[in-house]
Order: C-alpha cells, then structure tokens, then sequence
C-alpha cells in the first residue's frame, strides 16, 4: 500500500503544483504561452462566459455531481486505507473446547520481541503481526551484533522463539519474514 500511496501523493502534488506554479508565475509577470488559459496578471480564473455556459445544459450538472461524488469516494476509500491499522490486534486461540480464546497480539509479539532479543548475537528485536487473527504472520526484524553469526540467529529464532510463540498460541503455522541488519560500528584501532 505504501507503494500506491507514494504515486497517488506524487500525482496529486504534480496536479496541484504544475497548474499553481504557473499561475503565479503568470501572476507575477512571467509571460503566458499562447494555449494557456490565463493571458496576464489581471486575468480570472473562470470568467462569466466559462461559468454560465452548460448552465442551462440537463447533462451539466448531474456530470459534475457524479464526478465529485466518484472523487469523494475515491478520497475516502483512500483515507480508510491509510488509517487501516496493519497491525493484528487479536489472534484466535482453539482451545479445544469449540469456543476458543482471543489472545492479544500485542502481548504475542512483546513475548516474541523479548525471547528473539535474547538469542545470542541479537543487539535488539522488533516484532509485528499481520494477517488474519486465525493465520497470524510475523515480520521481525533482527538488529545483530558485530561478531553474530546470521545463520545461527535464523535458526535460534525458528527453532525456539518462532517455535515457543507457535505452540503457545496453537497454531499450525507462523510464518515469518525476517529481516537481519548489522549494527553500526566504528573501525577498531589497531596499533
């Protein structure tokens, strides 16, 4: 989504900023081309003649409204969608029983943040939940250590903290999307 986001900010701002920068270059002095719609500094926006001229058309004024109406729900749509919140706030539990228990998923992926960070070669971890609340998936990211040992952290987190978070939760499957980044660090000084 953040992908889309990206273009449909970039296309909006080109709208507003090509025809707005242009007007006030007009407004300013800068000569006009020839094709384009205001000719000077005094010049209006929409003159009497460009207001009035489908006013009395039947077509005119239910186009407008259907192309607002369509802006606004487009707007909208756009709105929910980045207000949406991707993290998953509650995880479905099968209890065995037929009525099941919601488990926070907050709490899952603070217990799988504090169980990653303390695998050996892990500097710090965060964790965040997606998907559906009976398919969770994981997206963690790993802050490892000069001297870690990538390998041996993937399989730390598979084989214990992913594993632990799993069977508590009784799911069938967590998947996971790691992602490992090195610390930071100065050159040693050898002397």
């Amino acid at each position: 989504m953040s992908t889309v986001n990206r273009v449909l900010l970039g296309l909006l701002g080109l709208v507003l900023v090509v025809p707005g920068g242009s007007v006030l270059a007009v407004g300013l002095g800068a000569p006009a081309p020839s094709w384009w719609i205001h000719h000077g500094r005094d010049d209006v926006l929409l003159g009497t003649a460009e207001r009035t001229r489908w006013r009395d058309s039947g077509w005119w004024w239910p186009t407008v409204i259907a192309v607002l109406a369509v802006l606004l729900l487009l707007a909208l749509w756009w709105l929910a969608a980045v207000l949406r919140r991707r993290r998953l706030s509650e995880i479905l539990v099968d209890t065995g029983d037929g009525e099941g228990a919601q488990l926070r998923g907050r709490a899952l992926e603070d217990a799988l943040e504090a169980e990653a960070g303390g695998l050996d070669g892990v500097s710090r971890a965060h964790v965040h939940l997606t998907g559906r609340r009976t398919a969770p998936k994981a997206r963690v990211r790993l802050l490892l250590e000069p001297d870690a040992d990538p390998g041996a952290v993937l399989r730390g987190l598979t084989d214990q903290a992913l594993a632990h978070a799993r069977e508590s939760a009784g799911l069938a499957s967590l998947p996971a999307k790691v992602r490992l980044r090195g610390v930071k660090h100065g050159a040693e000084r050898v002397s």
